[in-house]
């Protein structure tokens, strides 16, 4: 199939074009037909897949053939509301790229910055919202943002929404939306919690799903590295050196972590950079900016600044802290992989993590190759046989009391 067999405006085809778009992926030839026809619709596909496009292209449609040359007051007609500020620019770029021959009009708002830009902009009429929970209910509230007019509504990372704690802040901003709208859910997995969701705000929705509910990116060539917890550091560095990596994203389960990674790469004369909720959406910006134009060679994120790095051509992600929830090591992986390129994900994996790797073999049901020729193995070779999941499951993870010994008081000084 070809976007121009989708029945698309001229409009639209021509910008999709000038993007290269020739062949719509699977979740955008199966969603579109469903969303132009005005069908609630529920999206489930690994990231890179074209989510974003999926759900954007036909609702620049609707939009386009209803508001027209129409010279009348604009109104919000779509919102997409999304977790995390990154992701909310990601999706606003995609939207003005494919709307870039209509009349339409799109805000993107999101909290960590003054809000008079985006109030003075709503204030002229807009057509497309996109937003984080937070900032869109405060401007509600405040009287600036008007629902009432809604023709679609979209919720983008689901999933992530419900793990952030917006599941309250999502039910607030569906109340205010008219009845008659339609729903769009879409999201890169799709747990029962979710499913669950959806039948509470969507009508007879129509279930898209192009791979398997939390599968990892076919084309994603996978590695771990059993490694003492003390040499992490030492052995990214050594992978950077010998094979000679640019372009890495690198993943801490922590602020402090991130930032900490970082400071020894500095050492190491590395240019790198962290990226975290704890950073200003300036500094934040800033720093996906200078990743993506090469001018920082490594990016160290937290798992919910990485949501909105979308980048085609990302060659490396290294799990520098493995993640203590299965389904978030497949959206780690699928950062890279995209588009139809691909990729290769390094997992570091210490004794106190192995309950975290069992856990997330169980979920990808892949062979990930064990890389054993490297300097900083486990000194046993193996976890211990009777081993248990690090309880501090929300935290960098801890081992046990019997295991800290002044080696590992020392290595954690010098770590973190």
């Amino acid at each position: 199939m070809l976007f121009e067999d989708l029945s698309l405006s001229k409009s639209i085809q021509k910008a999709v074009y000038e993007e290269g778009y020739t062949n719509p992926t699977p979740i955008q030839e199966q969603a579109i037909p469903l969303i132009l026809a005005g069908n609630d619709v529920i999206g489930c596909a690994q990231t890179g897949t074209g989510k974003t496009a999926a759900f954007a292209i036909p609702i620049i449609h609707q939009l386009h053939r209803i508001v027209g040359s129409s010279k009348k007051p604009k109104v919000i007609r779509t919102l997409v509301v999304t977790p995390t500020r990154e992701l909310a620019v990601q999706i606003g770029q995609s939207f003005e790229t494919y709307a870039k021959y209509t009349n339409l009009t799109q805000l993107t708002i999101f909290g960590g910055v003054s809000q008079n830009p985006q109030v003075d902009t709503l204030k002229k009429g807009i057509d497309i919202l996109i937003a984080t929970p937070g900032r869109l209910l405060d401007l509600h509230k405040q009287g600036f943002i008007d629902l009432d007019h809604l023709h679609n509504l979209v919720l983008d990372e689901a999933d992530q929404m419900l793990d952030m704690g917006f599941v309250n802040d999502v039910k607030k901003i569906v109340k205010l939306t008219p009845k008659n709208r339609q729903t769009l859910f879409f999201s890169a997995t799709m747990p029962i919690a979710i499913r669950e969701l959806a039948e509470m705000f969507l009508t007879n929705p129509e279930m898209v799903t192009v791979s398997p509910v939390s599968s990892t990116a076919e084309k994603v060539e996978q590695h771990v590295y059993f490694v003492e917890k003390g040499e992490k550091r030492n052995l990214l560095y050594t992978l950077l050196q010998n094979e000679n990596m640019t372009d890495v994203l690198v993943f801490s389960r922590t602020k402090h972590g991130a930032d900490n990674v970082v400071k020894a790469l500095h050492k190491k004369n590395i240019a790198a950079e962290a990226i975290h909720g704890d950073k200003s959406q300036n500094a934040r910006q800033r720093v996906l900016d200078a990743f993506k134009n090469k001018e920082v060679g490594v990016l160290v994120a937290t798992d919910i600044a990485a949501r909105g790095i979308d980048i085609d051509q990302l060659p490396y992600v290294i799990n520098f802290d493995l993640p203590n929830i299965p389904e978030t090591y497949v959206h780690r992986i699928g950062r890279t992989g995209r588009a139809g390129n691909g990729g290769i994900a390094i997992s570091f994996c210490s004794k106190d993590e192995h309950g975290y790797w069992k856990d997330i073999q169980k979920l990808i049901k892949v062979d990930v190759k064990t890389i054993s020729d490297h300097p900083y193995p486990w000194h046993a070779g193996s976890p211990d046989k009777n081993e248990e999941k690090p309880k501090n499951s929300n935290r960098s993870g801890g081992a046990h009391k019997s295991r800290k010994s002044e080696a590992s008081k020392q290595n954690k000084k010098r770590w973190y």
